[in-house]
């Protein structure tokens, strides 16, 4: 094997392993059910090597802001799916999302930071949120009596958006010690892991959870999640 698979093999293994610490609990967080609602998109990873990296004390601290401000931008997910719910606006919408990518990238410019990573962050946390987005869209088409009963103001929705952007850009700067550490996958999936229990996430969030940080330790770093439903 060349040493270039051998180190990209290395990896997928490292975050398969780490990824598994925050998956295995989700069973444990009750969440409202529909017996007539479509199943929740199941998560396969592969065992854990003996390799694994330890994480640190420093760097879950240095990490946490950034999944505990990705868990708070998939809350609004919640709010854009009821506000787009029955009026047919589609889930994706690329011009906001080149604004926001673009928006990102300038301020992690400004703030010294490398606007290429930081944009890839959050391409993950879009792609993050038009899951739950669509997760939601599904269950509600399948039990109607879980529709909010009030349409959220997409326009206030995006405020709300664009100050979490903010926060999390400057946790992105604020973090490249410990987002460029070989500990950075374990430290990281502890942090969400004691975000997505303190959060009390359900299966679809904490699934959408591990999307939006899976670049957050570098661009080869993939979470390898098979999801066996239709594709979204």
């Amino acid at each position: 094997m060349v040493p270039h698979a051998r180190t990209s093999l290395r990896r997928l293994l490292i975050t398969g392993a780490a990824a598994t610490a925050l998956l295995t609990a989700v069973t444990a967080v009750p969440t409202p059910a529909s017996a007539s609602a479509p199943p929740t998109p199941a998560v396969v990873l592969p065992a854990s090597p003996a390799t694994t990296p330890a994480a640190t004390p420093r760097e879950a601290d240095a990490l946490r802001p950034l999944a505990a401000l990705s868990a708070r931008r998939l809350a609004t997910a919640d709010l854009v799916a009821a506000a787009k719910w029955g009026t047919g606006s589609p889930v994706d919408d690329p011009a906001r999302e080149q604004q926001v990518l673009d928006a990102v990238a300038r301020q992690a410019a400004e703030l010294g930071t490398d606007p290429r990573w930081t944009a890839r962050i959050f391409r993950d946390q879009i792609e993050a949120n038009k899951t739950v987005q669509r997760g939601l869209h599904r269950r509600w088409a399948a039990d109607p009596a879980q529709v909010p009963g009030e349409r959220p103001d997409l326009g206030e929705v995006r405020k709300e958006i664009n100050r979490v952007n903010d926060a999390l850009v400057r946790a992105i700067a604020a973090s490249g010690a410990a987002r460029t550490s070989p500990g950075c996958v374990p430290s990281l999936v502890g942090a969400a892991a004691d975000v997505r229990r303190e959060e009390r996430l359900d299966v679809l969030h904490t699934v959408a959870l591990v999307r939006s940080v899976r670049s957050v330790c570098g661009g080869e770093v993939r979470v390898p999640v098979s999801w066996p439903v239709q594709a979204s």
